[in-house]
């Protein structure tokens, strides 16, 4: 093997899952941000504590990286109670699931990530499951072939989904509570990180835990991981101290810009003005001109695009805003200040 090769035994990425999970908040008194949600669950929460109850089945949405899967933890931990992790598209078969739930025990948290990419067969033996604590299994085959019914013991099931329109509405309706999960602002993403650099050890000073939240879009997943990236570069160029002129050269390294932009955001925005003119472009063609997954650009990149205001949904495709040409240092031409119509008003 040559020196240069590096082999990843399963024992560190074993190590760096359970650094990831290290960092996350384990109560809700600890969860920064999301006050309305935190709110809610709370008072739900002691709610089911009192009346000696499963929680109602609650549904989390929003883009990648704001809480979802920790928030679904904490509620179990909150309740006391064990949780399963899964996601939908882990369940193929009816089987499947009906091998999870009858594994469940009374009062347990059933934790389903992505829930919208859960197959139509798959969804109909969670109904019953949800509204009547109960399996509908279908025994045999052909003209002898019977529906038996088992209970099962009470659960709360807890969907997360980045995909909200995605998700059918007779699942919709059987969660007791859905909560949408917003971006944060920069001082909580200041706080997210603080409290990530104590864990890690690491000092930080205040100023470059602002520079960090600023360029985080949003998102404490992004924060934390910039965080390790400065820590490093620090610990091989900055003599191991964090400082602000250390944060900005990092993230200068990492091509992250002062609003939290990377190379491929940028990439994606200067498609869509040089090759497009601005748009409008069909999101299938915005995917195969960035060679990016159309899913992956309309649940990773898009949503911070929107929230700062540099793109635009329309009826007839995506659309680049005047501060986009000017955060990119372009001169916005003319038809770029006229807002996008909609059909019936051309």
């Amino acid at each position: 093997m040559a020196p240069e090769e590096r082999v990843i035994a399963p024992a560190a990425r074993a190590d760096e899952a359970e650094f990831e999970r290290s960092l996350r908040p384990r109560t809700l008194a600890d969860f920064p941000g999301q006050e309305r949600v935190k709110e809610n669950l709370a008072i739900a929460i002691e709610a089911a504590r009192r009346r000696g109850e499963p929680l109602d089945h609650l549904l989390f949405y929003g883009p990648p990286g704001l809480g979802k899967t920790t928030l679904a933890n904490i509620v179990a931990a909150e309740l006391g109670v064990s949780i399963r992790t899964t996601s939908g598209p882990a369940i193929e078969r009816p089987g499947d699931l009906a091998a999870i739930l009858t594994s469940l025990k009374e009062h347990d948290v059933l934790f389903i990530d992505e829930i919208h990419r859960l197959s139509r067969a798959v969804e109909e033996i969670l109904y019953p499951a949800m509204e009547d604590f109960a399996l509908d299994l279908v025994i045999g085959r052909g003209p002898g072939a019977r529906s038996v019914r088992l209970a099962m013991p009470r659960f709360t099931l807890i969907g997360a989904t980045t995909r909200y329109a995605m998700v059918s509405a007779p699942l919709r309706d059987r969660f007791g509570a859905v909560f949408r999960l917003d971006f944060y602002d920069v001082p909580t993403l200041v706080t997210i990180v603080r409290r990530s650099a104590r864990i890690l050890g690491v000092e930080l000073p205040p100023e470059a835990a602002e520079e960090i939240a600023r360029r985080s879009r949003g998102t404490p997943r992004v924060a934390n991981r910039l965080l390790r990236r400065v820590r490093d570069y620090a610990e091989v160029r900055a003599g191991g101290r964090i400082t602000l002129e250390a944060t900005r050269a990092a993230l200068a390294l990492l091509e992250v810009d002062e609003l939290g932009l990377d190379e491929t955001d940028r990439a994606l925005l200067r498609c869509l003005v040089e090759k497009f003119e601005g748009g409008p472009v069909g999101l299938e063609t915005l995917a195969a001109a960035t060679s990016e997954e159309a899913d992956t650009i309309m649940d990773v990149y898009e949503p911070f695009l929107l929230q700062l205001g540099f793109l635009q949904r329309t009826p007839r495709g995506r659309v680049a805003t005047p501060a986009a040409y000017r955060h990119l240092g372009l001169t916005v031409p003319a038809a770029a200040r006229q807002p996008a119509l909609w059909p019936d008003e051309e």
